[in-house]
């Protein structure tokens, strides 16, 4: 690389350059006006943080556990799709790097590489995005595959009945390029997706995914599975209390990366209704817009137990293959230890509310209705 990068929203213009238009343009773009898309970003920005000083902040402890297991950091791996778009290693070298930082990879459902490859590349905390077929043999089929390959949890995204309107890919007409399947459903005739007169993935989604999908649904995937699920996609209360009561293991407040529904907040602004209403009985975890380890030290401090990143991966990825994606996630580790230290956190537990002094405090605050 020419310049030294020094933070991770640099990987984008690196990828940008690097990348057929019609890859890029995939992972880059929002759902229709893509205000959402630019809100996951800004929402951070009206956080600001009210810092403790003169406490010893010598050594710093960053550690956590997600669904029981010890991780390094609470920073961890969003399921992205067709990462071989980005790299030829693709989800290859994006396990490797989250295992050698020691944290979680979520492998998406529309993955380049299988189950079975991604587990081949060795040990690692390793989660799996579902998404619901109208073929349900197909989806248990899955789910027992990725069992079997040792993933530790379900991450079910449950915004997507249809694809979001992503007009970037309609103008393209959005394919996989040639030699590249969704390797998880190869087997089953459901690998690749056909050429359309708009976007070729959302002509597959329509085809392939299940729009009946209820809370009940849930439940029939907690019988076909001992992995914990993790429902991801919801933003208000109202529906974090139903995925209590449904038995999800936790939440991830997400909006798709903006590339869903348009006009809906940003999840950091949604964050602390999903919180309050969760009432501490499963956690919660933040996906959406998170660039610096200030944003890390955000969520936390409005109730998060961790964040996931996916474009910054997929966009490192493009840039300098399994190197970018262990670069992001040692920036942002460090970026987030550096904003504990001035801070005055010394531990996650040590990160709370009065942290921080949000819009809604600027305004006196009403608490999210419940």
């Amino acid at each position: 690389m020419g310049e030294t990068i020094t933070n991770v929203s640099e990987y984008q213009a690196i990828a940008k350059q690097k990348l057929p238009k019609m890859a890029y343009d995939y992972y880059a773009s929002g759902a229709e006006d893509e205000w959402t898309l630019k809100e996951n970003r800004e929402a951070f920005s009206r956080i600001l943080f009210r810092p403790r000083i003169l406490i010893d902040v010598s050594t710093i402890d960053m550690t956590t556990s997600v669904l029981g297991m010890k991780i390094s950091m609470p920073i961890m791996i969003s399921p992205t799709a067709f990462q071989k778009m980005a790299h030829p290693e693709g989800e290859y070298a994006t396990a490797r790097a989250a295992s050698a930082a020691g944290t979680v990879m979520t492998l998406s459902s529309w993955a380049t590489s299988s189950v079975e490859e991604v587990a081949s590349t060795g040990p690692g905390i390793r989660f799996f995005q579902l998404y619901v077929y109208k073929n349900r043999k197909v989806v248990a089929q899955l789910v027992k595959r990725a069992e079997k390959a040792g993933f530790k949890a379900i991450a079910l995204t449950v915004d997507t009945p249809r694809l979001g309107r992503r007009e970037a890919d309609i103008k393209n007409r959005f394919v996989l390029p040639p030699g590249l399947t969704l390797k998880n459903f190869e087997g089953l005739d459901l690998g690749t997706m056909d050429q359309a007169n708009d976007s070729g993935l959302a002509s597959y989604v329509a085809g392939q995914i299940d729009r009946t999908l209820s809370w009940k649904d849930v439940k029939w995937l907690q019988s076909i599975t001992t992995m914990p699920i993790l429902v991801k996609g919801v933003i208000t209360a109202e529906d974090a209390r139903l995925a209590v009561h449904s038995g999800a293991a936790g939440i991830i407040v997400s909006n798709h990366g903006a590339r869903q529904l348009d006009y809906v907040p940003a999840t950091i602004s949604a964050l602390e209704e999903v919180v309050t209403a969760a009432q501490g009985r499963i956690p919660v975890y933040l996906d959406g817009g998170v660039r610096r380890g200030t944003d890390v030290f955000k969520a936390l401090a409005l109730g998060a137990s961790g964040v996931f990143i996916g474009r910054p991966v997929v966009f490192a990825l493009a840039a300098e293959g399994e190197a970018g994606v262990r670069n992001v996630l040692r920036m942002m580790r460090e970026e987030f230890e550096l904003t504990m230290a001035l801070g005055g956190c010394t531990k996650l537990s040590d990160i709370t509310r009065e942290h921080i002094f949000t819009e809604g405090d600027r305004l006196g605050r009403p608490l999210p209705r419940m």
